[in-house]
């Protein structure tokens, strides 16, 4: 896997700080920024923010108390770890996904624009870059951004928020699965398929193929774990 040398997080303004702090966190876990075990330690995000450790110890704080991290130990200065899920805690966080991932899916296609569905494309297309030139970590990126950008167009502030906290848990794991394969080739017919039926406003086909997509990677990943 290609080592990315630049910050994972990037630099924010000096005001809310607190909530800032936590919302960079957040898109880095669910990028897959973050692989399972990791130590997060404060002084380097706080470095890579360009702030000071309050607002980073803050966000920390509130990632813990959410179950997205594990409490770190005290040669940490407070920081923290990402979860390692066994096999069966990552099954059951995929079920989770599958269960809920098509219902937004489905929801979307009567919102969707054809300005909104050229930026989702675009992520489309970015993902079949990164994954020729193996650039797995932006991939990650991407297909966060691919999914999320359907599942926005629901507008089910509730369900979106459930999918995310979801896909926080689970997200870091999804970085187990990249050295094993290419995601460009064995996920691409499931993302064109999705990208289809989305513009041919077919709700029930885009759901099918996150169904698709989601049940896939879970088989692969849940078999490395096991």
């Amino acid at each position: 896997m290609m080592l990315d040398t630049n910050p994972r997080l990037k630099q924010i303004n000096k005001h809310t700080l607190w909530d800032k702090a936590y919302f960079s966190i957040k898109s880095a876990l669910l990028a897959g920024k973050y692989a399972p075990g990791e130590r997060i330690i404060l002084r380097k995000v706080a470095q890579d923010l360009g702030i000071s450790l309050t607002p980073v110890r803050d966000a920390i704080n509130r990632l813990v108390a959410e179950n997205v991290l594990d409490r770190g130990g005290v040669g940490q200065g407070g920081g923290a770890s990402v979860p390692s899920l066994n096999a069966w805690e990552f099954n059951q966080l995929m079920l989770i996904r599958i269960g809920l991932e098509p219902i937004a899916a489905e929801a979307s296609v009567k919102n969707a624009t054809k300005s909104e569905i050229s930026h989702i494309e675009k992520y489309f297309e970015q993902m079949k870059v990164l994954a020729k030139s193996r650039n797995l970590s932006s991939y990650l990126d991407a297909h966060n951004k691919f999914h999320f950008g359907i599942y926005k167009l629901a507008n089910q502030e509730i369900l979106l928020q459930a999918i995310e906290a979801t896909w926080l848990r689970c997200g870091p794991t999804l970085n187990l699965a990249l050295p094993e394969y290419n995601p460009g080739q064995k996920r691409h017919k499931h993302h064109l398929a999705a990208l289809s039926s989305l513009k041919q406003g077919n709700g029930k086909k885009l759901a099918q193929a996150i169904f698709a997509d989601i049940e896939s990677a879970r088989k692969d990943i849940f078999k490395l774990l096991k």
